[in-house]
C-alpha cells in the first residue's frame, strides 16, 4: 500500500512539472514567438538581409518597395536613390532597421495561427515620409555629402530624413573601386548614424543656459572687436561687431559674445545644458538608434570652455537628435519624439498603428518662447525672410570649422512656427561653407516641398 502511494505521489510530480512546463513554454511563446519566426537567419522571412515579405508606402501612399515576389523597388529612380538608406539595397550593404522592427506585423505572424492571413493581400508598411519630399531633398544636395531632416513637432512624424551620397540600388556604382571620393562615407545614414561638429547652431544650446540662468541677459550688451584674448589663447569672432544686445549677438552669430557667455555659465552649468536638452544622449524608435552627441569639458581651460560655448571644441550633436531639439523650443520646452513608421496595413484591421510620445520637458517654456522669437529676429535681419515665402521661419546657421586647410561644414537648424505646419528641421552640407549661404535655400525648398505634401493631404 506504501508503494502505490509512493508511486501516486511521484505520478503527481511528474504531472505537476509537466503542467508546469506547458505553461512556461506558452507564456514564452506568446511573449517571444514574434522573435523566433522573424530572426533574421530565418529563410522563410529574410533573403540574406532583407526582408523578404510586404509592400512599403509612403505617406500617400506611392510605393516605395515591393517584397512579396523578390525585391521590387519604384520606377522612379529619383525616388529609389532618395529612400535607399531607409528600405536598404540589394546586397544587405544597407539594411532597413524600421522594416526589420516591423517584421512580424509585415510577414503576417499571428500568435494563434502562426504564419498566417485572412487575406491573400501582401500586409504594407505605410512610412511617414513623403516621397515627393525625399526626392527635393536629394535633388537640392546636388550631390553633395550631407542630410536633411524634417519632423511634424506635434506628431513625431518624420517627413524627410535624406542622406547623401547614395545610389540607385538598381544600379549600383562600383563603391569599392570608386577613386573620386564621391562614395565615402555611403553606407551610413548620416542622418541617424553620423554625429558632427556643430558649430554656431550649438549656440542655441548657450542661449538656453543662459536664459534661465542669467536674470539680466536680455538686458545684457557685449562689446565685440573682432577678437577677444582668453587664458592665453584668442577668440576669434567672423566680425566686428562692436556694441551688441544678446538678441543681436545670436543674429550676428557673435563668437565674442558666446564664448564670455560659456565662461560664465561656466562647466558645470555648460554640461548640464547639453545634457539635459538631449545633445550628449541617443534617440530609439522604430529600431533606429541615433549616433550620440559629445560634449567634454573635463580638465578644459577657459579658452576650450569658451569655445565650447560657441559649437567648436568637443561639441558634436546627431542632426535627428538635434532637430528634436528644435521642435522642444518651438513647442514650448517639450517635442514629439520622431518615428518612421505611420502604420502596418493588413488584415481585417491595421496590425500596428503609430502613437505620439513626447520627451520630457526639455527647457521653460519661457525661455522656449523668448529663443523662438530671437531665432524669428535672424531669419527676418540676417537671412532673409523672402527664402521662406509664407512660411514663419525661425532659425540659426553655422559655419562649422574643421581644422587648416579644410571647408567648413554648413550647418542650418530651425522650425516653423504655424499650427498648421509644426515642422522642425535640420540641414547639414559637408565642406560648404556658409550655413546660411548654403543651407538656407536648401531648407526653404525642402519646406516649402513639406508644406505641399501636407496640403494635398487635406
Amino acid at each position: 500500500m506504501k508503494r502505490i502511494s509512493h508511486r501516486m505521489v511521484f505520478l503527481i510530480v511528474l504531472v505537476a512539472a509537466l503542467l508546469l512546463g506547458i505553461l512556461a513554454f506558452t507564456v514564452h511563446y506568446f511573449f517571444r514567438s514574434d522573435d523566433w519566426v522573424v530572426f533574421s537567419g530565418s529563410p522563410h522571412v529574410y533573403t540574406g538581409n532583407n526582408l523578404s515579405s510586404g509592400r512599403v508606402t509612403d505617406r500617400s501612399g506611392t510605393l516605395l518597395l515591393d517584397s512579396t515576389d523578390g525585391r521590387s523597388y519604384s520606377e522612379d529612380a529619383a525616388l529609389r536613390s532618395a529612400t535607399m538608406h531607409l528600405l536598404g539595397d540589394r546586397f544587405g550593404y544597407i539594411s532597413s532597421p524600421v522594416l526589420n522592427e516591423y517584421a512580424d506585423e509585415l510577414v503576417g505572424f499571428s500568435k494563434v495561427n502562426g504564419l498566417y492571413s485572412l487575406t491573400d493581400a501582401s500586409n504594407t508598411a505605410v512610412l511617414t515620409i513623403s516621397a515627393q519630399v525625399q526626392k527635393t531633398a536629394q535633388a537640392a544636395l546636388a550631390g553633395r555629402k550631407g542630410t536633411i531632416g524634417v519632423y511634424n513637432y506635434k506628431t513625431g512624424e518624420i517627413l524627410c530624413a535624406v542622406t547623401s551620397p547614395t545610389y540607385d540600388p538598381d544600379n549600383m556604382p562600383d563603391v569599392e573601386n570608386d577613386a573620386t571620393g564621391a562614395y565615402d562615407g555611403v553606407y551610413l545614414n548620416r542622418f541617424f548614424q553620423t554625429s558632427y561638429v556643430p558649430g554656431s547652431i550649438f549656440k542655441l544650446v548657450t542661449s538656453i543656459a543662459a536664459l534661465e540662468n542669467i536674470p539680466d541677459i536680455t538686458q545684457r550688451t557685449f562689446t565685440c572687436s573682432g577678437t577677444w584674448e582668453i587664458g592665453g589663447d584668442t577668440i576669434i569672432c567672423n566680425g566686428v561687431h562692436g556694441t551688441l544686445t544678446f538678441q543681436e549677438a545670436l543674429a550676428h552669430s557673435c563668437n565674442v559674445a558666446f564664448g564670455q557667455l560659456a565662461v560664465e555659465l561656466g562647466p558645470e552649468t555648460m554640461t548640464a545644458y547639453a545634457e539635459q536638452l538631449g545633445v550628449t544622449e541617443s534617440l530609439k524608435f522604430d529600431g533606429v538608434t541615433t549616433a550620440a552627441g559629445s560634449f567634454d569639458l573635463e580638465g578644459a581651460a577657459d579658452s576650450e570652455i569658451a569655445w565650447s560655448g560657441i559649437g567648436q571644441y568637443t561639441d558634436l550633436v546627431n542632426p535627428c537628435q538635434y532637430m528634436v531639439l528644435m521642435g522642444a523650443i518651438a513647442n514650448g520646452g517639450q517635442a514629439a519624439i520622431p518615428h518612421l513608421m505611420a502604420r502596418v496595413e493588413g488584415g481585417l484591421t491595421d496590425r500596428y498603428t503609430a502613437r505620439t510620445a513626447y520627451t520630457e520637458t526639455l527647457m521653460d517654456a519661457a525661455a522656449a518662447s523668448q529663443l523662438a522669437d530671437m531665432m524669428r529676429y535672424n531669419v527676418v535681419n540676417m537671412y532673409g525672410a523672402g527664402q521662406f515665402p509664407d512660411l514663419k521661419v525661425c532659425a540659426k546657421s553655422g559655419t562649422a570649422e574643421l581644422g587648416p586647410g579644410t571647408t567648413p561644414n554648413a550647418t542650418f537648424a530651425g522650425f516653423i512656427q504655424d499650427e498648421n505646419y509644426p515642422l522642425a528641421f535640420i540641414v547639414i552640407v559637408e565642406n560648404g561653407g556658409s550655413g546660411s549661404a548654403t543651407c538656407a535655400p536648401i531648407a526653404g525648398q525642402v519646406l516649402n516641398a513639406c508644406v505641399a505634401a501636407m496640403q494635398n493631404e487635406g
